[in-house]
């Protein structure tokens, strides 16, 4: 691996590292990146996931006051992200890149609008907060299942969802979209490990960058008025639904 190529690569990682810790999609930044190197797609797929999911460690930490409060939460969703994460680990082993990459923009897309009108939709819901979370819990088997699969926006889908269950507070949303997404990542990487799919020199100049960025993300996202927050994570989905538009069909 070059110098410049390990520069290229730690330093998309330290970027990606910062946005997942915020929203979401930073596989955007690192696929494309070890796309340039030559990488297979679905090998830099693969490296992409195992490259940035030590670093999820450090968003973590930094949200580490938020999690006693979500704690009843977390063990509700950790089964359904286990049992979609290996299943989507398994998907992408036998369907190509192409096939699932068309649907990407429109997912991103319609998880961003999601978000941003989620404020307006609660207000009019009239059901029962049980059935709130049984939808919620309904709506992150597909969402750990495109979370293995490819990830892209999926801290978007995870937000939009916990809206619904009836969240409100975006750091504690943040801390466990952050942490249920780390699970995500470690089942898919576990996997890909076994399957001898990821490229370890790529993987370990992405990891060094991650860790980094997924640090300094979460710690200077909590410092932002919580309004503002949202709407950082609103522009960055659709910042992610033009640049996959772009990629599909420009």
């Amino acid at each position: 691996m070059s110098l410049l190529e390990l520069l290229a690569l730690s330093a998309a990682g330290c970027t990606a590292g910062a946005v997942n810790a915020v929203a979401g999609g930073g596989t955007l930044l690192t696929f494309p990146v070890l796309l340039m190197c030559g990488t297979p797609p679905v090998m830099a797929n693969a490296t992409s996931t195992v490259g940035l999911v030590i670093g999820t460690a450090g968003s973590i930490v930094s949200f580490r006051g938020h999690l006693r409060a979500i704690r009843e939460q977390l063990w509700r969703f950790i089964p359904v992200c286990l049992v979609g994460a290996a299943f989507g680990s398994w998907l992408l082993t036998q369907t190509s890149d192409d096939q699932f990459s068309k649907l990407i923009p429109f997912l991103v897309l319609f998880a961003t609008v999601l978000f941003f009108l989620q404020g307006f939709l609660r207000k009019s819901v009239t059901d029962a907060k049980a059935k709130a979370l049984w939808f919620s819990l309904a709506l992150q088997l597909p969402v750990a299942i495109y979370g293995a699969f490819f990830g892209a926006g999926i801290g978007i889908l995870m937000l939009a969802s916990f809206g619904f269950m009836g969240m409100t507070h975006i750091h504690e949303m943040n801390a466990m979209k952050n942490l249920l997404g780390s699970l995500i990542n470690v089942v898919a990487a576990v996997w890909f490990i076994a399957a001898g799919m990821v490229n370890w020199p790529q993987a370990l100049a992405l990891t060094a960058g991650a860790l980094v960025g997924y640090y300094f993300g979460a710690h200077f996202s909590q410092r932002i008025e919580p309004r503002r927050v949202r709407h950082l994570i609103t522009a960055i989905g659709f910042v992610i639904s033009i640049v996959m538009f772009w990629k599909q069909f420009g």
